[in-house]
């Protein structure tokens, strides 16, 4: 018996049958919950709202440091302590204001505005904590019997440059909204993270080993290696996280910080590289310098 060809042309007897798909199947229940919750209005406000409390909290401690400081030693004008607690002071304080009004500051336009209120504070917490490098670097060369009067003018020379090159960045992100610059405006940010981040290596890491080379009997040595151990590795931990992050936002828009609806990113990010490390910090250093005894008065023993 032979086959006929048309037998091939007859139709099948069975319906066609969807093509099988082998991609593994999403599950939208485990990226919807936090879709979701970014993308509520109550849970943004309530993350923007605490870190706003949050970071007014740490204003207020400096600032009453500083008044501490102040009616304790009032006659030694404005230190590096002083200065330091100010400086917090203020970093604090626009935060809190910033994330006070986050729904007027993410809707800003142009959007350059936004990154203006966004990054200033980021450049004075870096001035803030280089300003402790900037100190230890003096007890250092003073104990090394090194020349100290140049190490302000660098301090002040890189600050300089840093906000000069930020606010050019600006004023051409201005002109033209260009994402090149932005881009190259949050790898400028990371670069100097990883600038403060060396610093503290450097000059934290060497006055702490030059503390261990003595003998650590009296307890206020004792002290002063651990303080200057824990805020070096403090400071060191969150600039490198900042650098780290930056980076992450910069090369991926899901990770950006510079958006309203990524608030448990920003809560991580903020509390991470600020807020906790002002706190801790603050503690750490929270010892008063000694009263100055009157030379015209000496106390009966």
């Amino acid at each position: 018996m032979r086959w006929s060809p048309d037998f091939l042309l007859l139709p099948s007897l069975y319906p066609p049958q969807p093509p099988i798909d082998f991609a593994p199947a999403s599950s939208p229940l485990a990226s919807s919950w936090w879709d979701d919750l970014n993308e509520s209005t109550q849970f943004q406000d309530g993350v923007f709202f605490f870190l706003c409390a949050a970071y007014a909290l740490v204003a207020a401690v400096a600032l009453i440091q500083l008044i501490r400081i102040e009616l304790r030693v009032p006659e030694y004008g404005w230190t590096t302590q002083k200065v330091f607690h100010l400086m917090n002071f203020v970093v604090n304080g626009v935060r809190a204001v910033v994330f006070g009004f986050h729904h007027l500051v993410f809707m800003l336009h142009p959007k350059v505005l936004m990154l203006v209120l966004l990054d200033l504070p980021g450049l004075l917490f870096f001035s803030t904590y280089t300003l402790l490098v900037l100190f230890w670097a003096e007890i250092y060369h003073q104990a090394r019997s090194l020349p100290t009067d140049k190490l302000k003018i660098f301090y002040m020379s890189i600050n300089g440059v840093i906000y000069f090159i930020q606010i050019c960045i600006w004023i051409y992100l201005w002109i033209d909204d260009n994402s090149v610059v932005e881009l190259v405006g949050q790898i400028f940010i990371a670069v100097i993270s990883i600038i403060a981040a060396l610093g503290y290596l450097l000059y934290g890491g060497r006055l702490f080993m030059m503390l261990r080379r003595f003998p650590i009997e009296s307890k206020g040595r004792r002290k002063k290696l651990h303080e200057v151990g824990s805020v070096t590795a403090i400071c060191f931990t969150c600039f490198i996280i900042r650098c780290v992050v930056v980076l992450l936002s910069a090369f991926d828009s899901d990770a950006s910080l510079d958006v309203l609806d990524h608030p448990i990113l920003n809560l991580i990010y903020y509390m991470l590289v600020e807020v906790l490390p002002s706190a801790l910090v603050l503690y750490i250093l929270r010892k008063l310098p000694p009263k100055r005894i009157s030379a015209q008065y000496h106390p009966i023993r």
